[in-house]
């Protein structure tokens, strides 16, 4: 886990329950745990076992909210998500790449 000062500005770090998870993206907790069913994200656990939520899980869960109210069917929201964010970690790498690929040249 990131150190205390480092979490503020972590999107990966667990810092909210369920219940102010669901609060923040506007839906319910059972949504919450049908996103987890459909594997659009895996939250982390407490050492009780209490579900804990990341702003990037967040991001995830209003955009997945968002496409249900329009009428998108949870699942296909689900891998339609997943398949942006893949997509935008690869246009990251290639980006990468080629500023890496550049510099070499240059």
């Amino acid at each position: 886990m990131a150190p205390p000062n480092d979490m503020f500005n972590d999107d990966d770090y667990p810092a909210y329950t369920m219940g102010r998870a669901a609060e923040m993206v506007g839906a319910s907790q059972d949504f919450l745990r049908r996103l987890d069913e459909a594997k659009l994200f895996t939250p982390f656990r407490s050492s009780g076992g209490h579900r804990r939520y990341s702003r990037y899980q967040l991001r995830l869960a209003a955009r997945a909210r968002e496409m249900v109210d329009q009428g998108t069917a949870l699942e296909a929201a689900c891998r339609i998500i997943i398949l942006e964010d893949q997509l935008e970690e690869a246009l990251r790498q290639n980006r990468e790449y080629e500023s890496r690929h550049r510099s070499e040249t240059e």
